[in-house]
C-alpha cells in the first residue's frame, strides 16, 4: 500500500501530558519472544509504572498472558495446539499464577495491584458496565493499578480472536482515559507485513481509519498470543471514537510508556475523532457489531444526521451481517460514509424482511414489532452529517 496520507507523518501532531493510560500488555510481549512469562519485563514495567505515577498519572493494566502462564505452570509445550475447553483450563490456572507475579514484583516498588477478570457481557449490560466503571475509577483515586484481563476461563471465541486488544478499548472508553497504549511484538502499523515484504514502512499517524486501513490487517499473531493486526485496529477504531487517542507500538522499546507518555513519537498513533462522549454514548459504541451494516436512502441521512431523527424501517436500502436485538450497529449513506452507530430494536433477520417498509406494516410481515423505531435517537451516536 502507497497512500501518502497514511505513510505521511502529521507536523501538527500533538505533544502533551496524558493523565490516564490504559496499558494494554500482549502475551507476546510479556514472554519476551521466548515460551515463558519473562520477568525481568515484570520488573522494568513496574519501573516504568511508578515513574507515571510520580509524575501525577493514573495506569491501568490491561493483560494478556493468564493462558501462557497456565502452560507453563503445567509444564505443557507452548506450541501444542489446544482446543477451547483446554485453553480454558490453562487460563484458569495460570492466571493466579500471573497476578502472583504482578503482585510479587509490583510490591517491590510500592505499588499496590487489584485484579478485574472481565467478559464483553459484563460491558454490554448497562448496570454491571456502570459497577465496573465506579470500581475502576475507585481503585485509581486509591492509587490502586488495576489489572484486568479477560476472563478466559469462562468465554469462547474471545480467546480464539484476541479480544484483550477490544477490551482495553472498552476499558479506556468506560474509564475515560486519554491515551490507550497497546504494547505488542512489532514497531507499529506498517503499510505491509514486515515479516514478509522487505519494502514496508512504518505509518507513524493514521488520522482516520478508513478501508485502506482495514485493508492492512492481517490474520492472527503468533503461537503465544491470540491478537493480530486486525484486533488491534479494531481497538484503535473503538477507542478513538470513544475521544481516546491511541499508540500502538513494540512492547520491546526501552522505557516506552514513559517516552510515550512525555509526547515522543514512538510507533502508530491515531488521534481521538471525537471529544469524549458522554457514558451513555460510550456504553452504546462498546457494543458495536463491527460486521454491521445498514445502509439507509438519502431521506433517512438527513434525517439522523441533520434534525436528530430516529431510523425508521422505511428508510432502510440494505441490511448485512448478524446482530441481535440491543446490540449497536453500524449505520451508513449511501455513498459508504458511516454516519451513526446506534441500539437496534431488531434483530439483522428481522430487518432484511422489514427494510423499506412503513412502521404501520412491521406487525403484519413479522407477526409483532417492537416499536416504530428501528434505532430510536436516544440510543443513537451520530459520527458524521
Amino acid at each position: 500500500m502507497n497512500s501518502p496520507s497514511l505513510l505521511q507523518s502529521s507536523e501538527c501532531r500533538a505533544v502533551q501530558i496524558m493523565s490516564r493510560f490504559v496499558v494494554k500488555l500482549g502475551t507476546s510481549v510479556l514472554t519476551a519472544g521466548t515460551d515463558r512469562l519473562h520477568r525481568p519485563y515484570f520488573v522494568e514495567l513496574a519501573r516504568q509504572i511508578v515513574r507515571l505515577k510520580d509524575a501525577g498519572h493514573e495506569v491501568v493494566l490491561v493483560s494478556s498472558g493468564a493462558v501462557a502462564a497456565g502452560k507453563e505452570r503445567l509444564g505443557v509445550n507452548p506450541h501444542h495446539r489446544s482446543n477451547i475447553p483446554l485453553k480454558q483450563v490453562f487460563a484458569a490456572v495460570g492466571q493466579s499464577r500471573l497476578m502472583h507475579i504482578y503482585e510479587q514484583i509490583f510490591e517491590l516498588y510500592g505499588l499496590q495491584v487489584a485484579q478485574a477478570l472481565l467478559t464483553r457481557d459484563d460491558l454490554r449490560d448497562r448496570r454491571r458496565y456502570l459497577n465496573a466503571r465506579n470500581t475502576l475509577t475507585l481503585c485509581l483515586e486509591q492509587g490502586i493499578v488495576p489489572i484486568i484481563n479477560e476472563n478466559d476461563a469462562v468465554v469462547t471465541a474471545e480467546i480464539r480472536v484476541g479480544d484483550n486488544d477490544n477490551l482495553s478499548a472498552l476499558v479506556a472508553g468506560l474509564i475515560d482515559a486519554d491515551l490507550l497504549l497497546i504494547l505488542t511484538d512489532i514497531d507499529g502499523v506498517y503499510s505491509a507485513d514486515p515479516r514478509s515484504d522487505p519494502n514496508a514502512e512504518l505509518i507513524r499517524e493514521i488520522p482516520v481509519i478508513d478501508e485502506r486501513v482495514w485493508a492492512i490487517a492481517g490474520g492472527s499473531g503468533t503461537h503465544r498470543g491470540t491478537g493480530g493486526m486486525q484486533t488491534k485496529i479494531q481497538a484503535a477504531d473503538l477507542a478513538t471514537r470513544s475521544g481516546v487517542a491511541v499508540v500502538i507500538a513494540a512492547g520491546h522499546e526501552p522505557d516506552v510508556i514513559v517516552r510515550v507518555a512525555n509526547g515522543e513519537r514512538i510507533g502508530t498513533f491515531f488521534p481521538a475523532t471525537t471529544t469524549h462522549p458522554d457514558a451513555r454514548q460510550r456504553w452504546i459504541l462498546a457494543e458495536t457489531v463491527r460486521h454491521s451494516r445498514i445502509v439507509v436512502d438519502e431521506g433517512a441521512t438527513t434525517a439522523l444526521t441533520r434534525h436528530g431523527k430516529s431510523l425508521l424501517a422505511a428508510g432502510i436500502c440494505e441490511v448485512s451481517g448478524e446482530f441481535d436485538r440491543g446490540q449497536t450497529v453500524r449505520i451508513f449513506a449511501r455513498d459508504g460514509r458511516e454516519i451513526a452507530r446506534g441500539l437496534t430494536q431488531y434483530r439483522s433477520s428481522d430487518l432484511r424482511m422489514i427494510a423499506g417498509l412503513r412502521s404501520s406494516q412491521i406487525v403484519s410481515v413479522l407477526g409483532y414489532d417492537y416499536g416504530p423505531e428501528v434505532v430510536h435517537r436516544d440510543d443513537m451516536v451520530v459520527l458524521s452529517g
